[in-house]
């Protein structure tokens, strides 16, 4: 059993299972003796020996460190118009299992999903929290970031200043259906050591956003002849960069 940890682990040192991570361990009846996995997002896992079980905690022994190596030799940010219902959740699980290593919730001028202060926060946590289940399932040591909810004119404002200084091995792509987009494979992606990727919710990007975007440093991506949905089109590009570059899922 794999269980996250949000506090650094040492060696050789005991701790008290924070309550979630008590929670899954007493569903699981885990006894003393028994080992488990531990991880704190640092990039190892942490082998740990349950000392006692109790009511309302559960105490373990650290082991030594052990080095992960499953993340993708890509920086991959998915910043998307935030799809309905519960699509987002499964998005946000599958890109985790996939390697990405941030999500950007975004609202658009076309967006169903409208989140703002504190049920904005609410979703981000919980999203936070299903990239954690995911990386416990999955095998990564890494946890993505899931980014507060931002609005896209904001966020595009911040990112063109970015792109200014930007280093070149950052490559920035706006999934587009105007017949100047290139084809993934067209694209200076191999050189690069980050990836951002903008797509849009239900009903895509508006051509103003999209021009906004392209002026903002973003490279117009084209997919393929199919409209895909908003919460398959994102995860197909995560899925192609990490394969092609030499990644896998997990």
């Amino acid at each position: 059993m794999r269980l996250f940890v949000d506090t650094p682990l040492v060696a050789a040192t005991e701790l008290t299972l924070p309550p979630g991570a008590a929670r899954h361990a007493q569903v699981r009846r885990v006894q003393p003796g028994d080992t488990l996995q531990l991880f704190d997002g640092q990039g190892s896992d942490w082998p740990a020996t349950v000392l006692a079980m109790g009511r309302s905690e559960v105490r373990v022994r650290v082991g030594l460190p052990q080095a992960v190596a499953r993340e993708l030799p890509l920086a991959i940010t998915l910043a998307l118009g935030m799809p309905a219902n519960e699509r987002m959740d499964a998005l946000v699980e599958k890109a985790s299992e996939l390697g990405v290593a941030t999500v950007q919730p975004l609202m658009t001028q076309r967006s169903v999903l409208r989140l703002a202060g504190e049920r904005a926060q609410r979703k981000q946590l919980h999203w936070q929290a299903i990239a954690v289940a995911a990386c416990e399932q999955c095998g990564r040591a890494r946890v993505p970031v899931v980014a507060p909810v931002r609005e896209l004119a904001d966020w595009l404002a911040q990112a063109g200043a970015d792109h200014a200084a930007a280093p070149a091995a950052t490559l920035r792509l706006v999934l587009s259906l105007q017949p100047d987009a290139a084809a993934l494979p067209a694209l200076p992606w191999t050189d690069a050591g980050r990836v951002f990727t903008l797509s849009g919710p239900e009903g895509g990007l508006t051509p103003d956003e999209e021009a906004a975007a392209r002026a903002a440093g973003f490279v117009p991506a084209a997919l393929g002849p199919r409209v895909l949905r908003a919460d398959t089109a994102p995860l197909a590009v995560l899925a192609w960069l990490g394969l092609t570059a030499g990644g896998s899922a997990c």
